[in-house]
């Protein structure tokens, strides 16, 4: 039985035990960052409100670590596991309102290492991370003013909400959720209009990004629709996408599962649906999942697997308040023996596969690329670069690796031709195959 008085202690070296063996792995056994962190460095030389492909939040996080760190690999995996780490704190902080025995609130975060969004591919920081502590702290805070309805609580509510927007647009589902949840609590009466006043920071936060939009013709929208393949559907990819859709959920979510049966004595429960606690968490958990499918189904769309990232959040605090009354702490020994070999496994798994598979992104040689950028345009009398241009993987690297870094940073497009420009201003990319 886990006590008050070492419930910290346990918190603390879970968290800990996480955040060192997420940044050295992956700093040892890569010798590159991956394409999203790239990506994002790369938009974060040239900060705006918004980017070609997502809104802005990852970039400005990105940015703020580069300007402390420069181009050192470990603090972006650094970067990466403090967003994971923040979202694991927040989450605990939600079970405690649910939760009278510490024993359940530490098992809820526990059962998160069952699934491979918060281990396996957290080394790179991207939108998707990017979203996790929002979603969290946007699901504490919508709690807290629901159950006590103070200004506080509605204010930090929508200003985290628009933090997850800026994060990603899908963030959006979730909100949905909360917006069904609202609707009925308010027509029970058990709500009342005073958390409209979420729309104030949240409207204010949002709107440099929703200006920008309309300045570059809704450019990420447009994206976000290419990426799930609206543009070629067909009457089988209504059927097909969101089958495959459920079957990588059920999947993805197998160690979770097996890691959960190894705490209960059985799947037994009653649901009451008058209890709002329970209704909270049905909906913040299921409902988003269920508008993904729905999107899948009707539109004809592809699910892509990591959208899903911090859909899953809160599946152990769910679970475990659905089974509280099954779970035998009896069994707490097999259940932390499951959860360690899943810990260790993963960290062991991901080195494998880095040092084994040698085609990878991560194997790239962008310092080398970097320098030898550099000794060409010192060979032509250049000492200068004013910024680059190029893609977001080719550019972004030599943005990131060159020492100095270009005064006005990258400058993503789509360049197909060789070529050779160099002036006092500027660098294009030159000679693609090259720096393959």
């Amino acid at each position: 039985m886990i006590t008050k008085n070492n419930y910290n202690k346990y918190v603390v070296l879970f968290l800990i035990s996480h955040l060192f063996i997420w940044i050295i792995v992956p700093s040892v056994t890569n010798s590159n960052l991956p394409l999203d962190t790239i990506e994002a460095l790369a938009w974060g030389s040239n900060l705006d409100w918004g980017y070609s492909k997502h809104p802005p939040l990852s970039a400005f996080a990105a940015e703020i670590f580069y300007q402390i760190f420069g181009s050192q690999d470990w603090a972006y995996y650094l970067l990466s596991q403090l967003f994971v780490v923040f979202s694991f704190f927040i989450v605990l902080k939600f079970s405690e309102e649910f939760f009278k025995n510490y024993t359940f609130g530490l098992i809820s975060i526990l059962l998160l290492e069952g699934i491979y969004f918060y281990n396996f591919t957290t080394p790179e920081f991207n939108v998707n991370i990017c979203q996790l502590p929002f979603w969290a702290l946007t699901v504490l805070y919508c709690w807290k003013g629901f159950k006590e309805n103070k200004t506080i609580d509605w204010l930090l509510f929508g200003l985290f909400a628009a933090l997850g927007i800026l994060s990603k647009y899908l963030f959006i589902y979730l909100l949905v959720a909360m917006d069904i949840f609202f609707i009925y609590m308010i027509a029970k009466k058990k709500i009342n209009f005073k958390c409209l006043i979420s729309f104030i920071p949240f409207l204010l936060v949002l709107l440099p990004h929703l200006i920008w939009l309309t300045e570059y013709n809704y450019i990420t929208i447009t994206y976000a629709f290419r990426r799930t393949g609206l543009e070629d559907p067909n009457f089988l990819s209504h059927i097909i996408h969101p089958l495959i859709f459920l079957g990588k959920q059920f999947g993805i979510l197998i160690p979770f599962f097996v890691m959960f049966l190894f705490i209960v004595s059985k799947l037994k429960t009653r649901f009451d649906f008058k209890d709002k606690k329970l209704l909270f968490l049905l909906t913040i958990n299921f409902v988003p999942i269920i508008l993904m499918f729905l999107t899948s189904m009707l539109m004809g769309v592809k699910i892509r697997t990591m959208w899903m990232t911090p859909f899953y959040l809160f599946f152990g605090v769910l679970l475990v308040y659905i089974f509280q009354s099954q779970i035998n702490l009896k069994k707490l020994k097999g259940f932390v023996s499951i959860f360690l070999i899943l810990f260790i496994f993963s960290p062991f798994a991901y080195a494998y596969i880095s040092i084994t598979q040698t085609d990878k992104r991560t194997d790239y040689k962008g310092k080398e690329k970097a320098y030898m950028v550099k000794l060409y345009l010192n060979g032509k009398g250049h000492k200068k670069i004013n910024y680059i241009i190029g893609n977001e993987w080719l550019a972004g690297n030599l943005c990131y690796h060159l020492n100095p870094r270009p005064t006005n940073g990258c400058n993503i497009a789509s360049w197909k031709e060789d070529v050779e420009i160099f002036t006092e201003k500027a660098i294009v990319v030159f000679k693609a195959e090259d720096l393959k």
